[in-house]
């Protein structure tokens, strides 16, 4: 399972969802998503605007964890 890192990136630098749709353009149902952890893919332009804007790589932005066998996922 793939985790994305935006709502803790976003909160390490006090950034609200409003802020970064603002400053990049990106639809807020596409940051929602990602926010969430509700979305199943993501455009590599997208990847690449947000890891820019947060002036961080893709492996602190996406992580991959692990489930284990009660269904919970590990990081």
């Amino acid at each position: 399972m793939i985790k994305c890192n935006l709502s803790a990136l976003l909160g390490a630098r006090k950034l609200k969802l409003a802020d970064v749709m603002r400053d990049t353009g990106i639809n807020r149902s596409t940051l929602t998503r990602l926010y969430h952890e509700t979305t199943s893919r993501i455009d590599y332009e997208t990847l690449e605007t947000l890891c820019r804007y947060l002036k961080c790589d893709i492996g602190e932005f996406l992580e991959i964890a692990e489930d284990d066998d009660s269904g919970k996922t590990q990081v």
